[in-house]
This record gives structure tokens, sequence and C-alpha cells, in this order.
């Protein structure tokens, strides 16, 4: 499958047979070189709102990651569709986390606008990422790491392109960044117990 890199970030077709492998393989790398040595909690903050499709990517993530993360010790979930975290309450959020955790890694993630040749593609990089970049929002970065799917295409209108996102697409990659997730910490989980994960 076609892997695309730029420096720190790399972007998998979520489209494709082979995207759940790679995309874990992209986090665990991650995580294992970040995380397991240098950091106590494990948070995952899924961005977005569950008033528009597609900015609920994030949110969809959340609720599908929510019951698998309660078996993994200091592993923490901000945002579903019962509670998303959103623009109005996401400082508010990120002050909890700094104030609740005493050293914490963050996963970011939060949909994103692109080229139309992109659109279904996963991206994830090292470092922060800017929630409300693609509708002209000024937040607060937030992450250690960034994943991010780009749902629409971006450039205009972009209110209106986030609320006619194609459902069945952000379904889609939330399901694919969300195994990547899990398969990504049972990875995680075996080489902190010392086991072999080739």
């Amino acid at each position: 499958m076609k892997l695309y890199s730029n420096t720190n970030k790399y972007t998998v077709d979520s489209k494709s047979p082979l995207a759940v492998s790679t995309f874990s393989d992209l986090i665990s790398e991650q995580l294992i070189s970040k995380y397991v040595n240098s950091y106590k909690e494990l948070i995952i903050l899924c961005i977005g709102s569950d008033r528009s499709t597609g900015d609920a990517l994030g949110p969809l993530v959340g609720y599908k990651l929510e019951h698998i993360l309660s078996i993994y010790e200091d592993t923490y979930l901000l945002g579903t569709l019962e509670k998303p975290v959103h623009a109005k309450n996401l400082e508010e959020k990120i002050d909890y986390i700094y104030d609740r955790f005493l050293n914490p890694f963050i996963i970011a993630i939060d949909a994103s606008l692109g080229r139309a040749d992109r659109i279904g593609y996963l991206n994830i990089k090292d470092g922060p990422l800017n929630p409300g970049l693609g509708v002209n929002k000024k937040l607060p970065k937030i992450g250690d790491l960034s994943i991010t799917g780009v749902v629409n295409i971006g450039g205009m209108m972009e209110y209106v392109v986030l609320q006619n996102t194609r459902l069945n697409l952000v379904m889609n990659m939330a399901e694919a960044i969300s195994q990547s997730i899990y398969i990504a910490l049972l990875k995680i989980s075996k080489e902190k117990n010392g086991e072999d994960i080739s």
C-alpha cells in the first residue's frame, strides 16, 4: 500500500485493506519510542462535535474506544459521542488534563479538511495538532502525537462542507483509527511486560 511520509508526518489511505495494520504499526512505533519509558499516563483526546457529520470523527473514535480502554491501566479517554470535547470546552478539558495528571502523554485526534485527492486519508504526526484550523478557529494546540482524518475538501464554505460530509466515510475512518489504536495498545502492553511483539 502507499505510505506517504513528510519528515515527522505519515499518511495512510483508510480505504486500503492494509490501513489498520500499517496505521497501528505507526502508532505503536511512536508510543514505544516516546511514551513507554518517559510518561506515566496515556491520554487519548478525541476532539470534535456530534452536531456535524464531518466534525464527528473524534467523538466516534472515542465512542468506539470507550469500553476497550477501560482494561488498560493509566490510559484515559476524553471525547465521546455522549461527552464530546469541542471548541467551547477544549480549553477547560486541557486544564483538566494538566491539573488531574502528573505526566501525561496525549494522543490528540481530530477531523481535518484537505485536498480532494486526500479525502479518506489518515495522518499521524509527532507533535501537537491545531484544532479548528480547517474552519479558521483559533484554539490551543494540544497533543504529543496527532492523528487527523481528512473528511472532506477544504478551502471554502468549511462549515457547510463539514455538515455535508458522508457519514459512511467518517464511520469507516473512525473504525480504522480506533482499531489501529487498540492494536497499538496491545503491542505496548506486551512491550511493557517484556513480551515479543514481532
